[in-house]
């Protein structure tokens, strides 16, 4: 089994893409190499596939790397299953997760982050979950999101190293990541990888 995040980023007419193209290049390069993995398309659309267990992360992450830009958000949907056809383009690829992804962006409305999964029960509760998260994750300033960007790819470091990364004071950090809900996601994430791990 794989997961496809399919993507599109809100408000991007009113940004100069040079601003955040390269920084959304740049986090989609930690899951692997284009157009194999990942592929930018239409100017503000994507595609990736990642491992199950690691998608709702990459989703967060892409969601702080892009709400670093001031007006600018993204829309992402988790779509699990298999990868039937094989393509060297990862938008030309098939299966499952792909049409599951497909539907599950489809039905994106109200929210700006969803999944779909063969596995219903899953999808219900978790999708509470993620709404719930992003009455947190939706507010978050470009400040915060910049230091939840930074938490999430050094997962090793403690407050002060990352006060020092950003140069700000380690008070600063404690408070970011408290109005961040970084403790809440971050078990929301490590739920969501147990819960992988055991149906997929």
């Amino acid at each position: 089994m794989t997961s496809i995040i399919t993507g599109d980023i809100i408000n991007s007419k009113k940004s100069s893409p040079k601003k955040w193209l390269d920084a959304l290049k740049s986090v989609l390069n930690n899951y692997g190499s284009s157009p194999l993995v990942w592929e930018i398309y239409r100017g503000d659309s994507f595609q990736l596939e990642v491992s199950p267990k690691l998608a709702l992360e990459a989703c967060i992450l892409i969601k702080a790397t892009i709400k670093q830009f001031d007006n600018l958000d993204v829309r992402l949907a988790i779509g699990i299953g298999e990868k039937e056809y094989h393509s060297e383009n990862i938008t030309e690829s098939n299966g499952s997760a792909f049409v599951n992804s497909g539907e599950c962006f489809e039905s994106l409305k109200k929210t700006t982050l969803a999944i779909k999964s063969p596995f219903e029960a899953f999808d219900t509760q978790i999708n509470i979950m993620l709404e719930l998260a992003q009455l947190t994750i939706n507010n978050w300033t470009s400040t915060t999101a910049t230091l939840v960007k930074t938490a999430l790819e050094h997962p090793d470091f403690n407050q002060k190293q990352i006060a020092e990364t950003l140069e700000k004071t380690q008070g600063n950090i404690s408070q970011g990541l408290k109005r961040a809900g970084f403790d809440e996601v971050f078990k929301l994430l490590q739920y969501f990888k147990t819960q992988m791990q055991s149906l997929c």
